[in-house]
């Protein structure tokens, strides 16, 4: 193991994330080398100073866009054979055979083993693994250099709200109406028939607790207001929020403040905090 692989498991081990089979390569490693034990030290603190310092723990949507960048994140392919023979001596090329060029000292040929199944498995599992720990690695050190949560998002990748923002802006039927939030911020909400999207972006919004959540809603004439999706607010109390379902010509749209996961009688029990015409 060189000091760069060790790095990647002492990142690991910081964040808790070994696997039984990992956490025992890390502490045979960390026995031999002594000389690494300060990259164990430097991501132990620097995870323990990220517990006791953070404000505010980042959204899970930040979770979930790194999880989703590493499952699309293509991993290095791997030598199986060439990791099975390490520390044997190589095999002649077929090249090398062929023109005679051979040792003729050389009383037997190595031949490269066809690695089985599972040990291709296993060095697919630990350079996925060890993909995640960087990544992970990456994103606390990130945090470590006060980059906020919604900054890291952004470095992630957009969100799909964000990205149907876009479309709609884009569109040539695109459409938006506004009004104003009580704690002096705005909310706009932004459709287009064609893209068949709706995105509420606001400010301003009012704080509230863990396991509370903000909820959309249509208003459609006398029917019952049709639940559109829940989302958070940022830690400036703004939010870019996709609406879930079909907007109708003429829908009104509410946002209301409910438990999390969304109301549990599919209706709204608290008054609109927002309300928007869009006809």
């Amino acid at each position: 193991m060189n000091e760069n692989e060790f790095a990647e498991l002492a990142a690991g081990y910081a964040l808790g994330a070994l696997s039984p089979e990992d956490a025992q390569i890390f502490n045979d490693a960390r026995a031999q080398h002594p000389e690494w034990e300060k990259l164990v030290n430097d991501d132990v603190e620097t995870v323990a100073e990220l517990a006791g310092g953070a404000e505010a723990t980042p959204p899970a949507s930040i979770r979930a866009s790194l999880l989703a960048q590493i499952a699309v994140t293509p991993q290095h392919d791997v030598d199986a054979g060439v990791a099975l023979q390490e520390g044997m001596p190589s095999a002649a090329t077929a090249e090398e055979q062929s023109s005679g060029e051979v040792d003729a000292d050389v009383d037997t040929v190595f031949v490269e083993p066809t690695p089985t199944t599972t040990t291709i498995q296993a060095i697919e599992r630990r350079n996925w693994t060890r993909g995640l720990f960087g990544l992970a690695a990456s994103l606390v050190f990130l945090v470590a250099l006060g980059l906020g949560a919604a900054t890291i998002g952004e470095m992630i990748g957009p969100s799909p709200a964000v990205v149907a923002l876009e479309q709609i802006e884009d569109a040539p039927d695109a459409q938006q109406a506004s009004v104003d939030v009580a704690d002096g911020g705005m909310a706009t909400v932004h459709w287009s028939e064609s893209v068949g999207e709706v995105v509420l972006v606001s400010d301003g919004l009012p704080s509230i607790s863990e396991d509370q959540a903000f909820e959309l809603w249509f208003i459609r004439g006398d029917e019952p207001p049709i639940a559109a999706g829940t989302f958070d607010a940022s830690s400036d109390n703004s939010a870019t929020a996709q609406f879930e379902g079909t907007m109708q010509p003429g829908d009104v749209i509410a946002v209301t403040i409910e438990e999390e996961g969304g109301s549990p009688t599919g209706e709204p029990t608290t008054d609109p905090i927002i309300v928007i015409a869009t006809a």
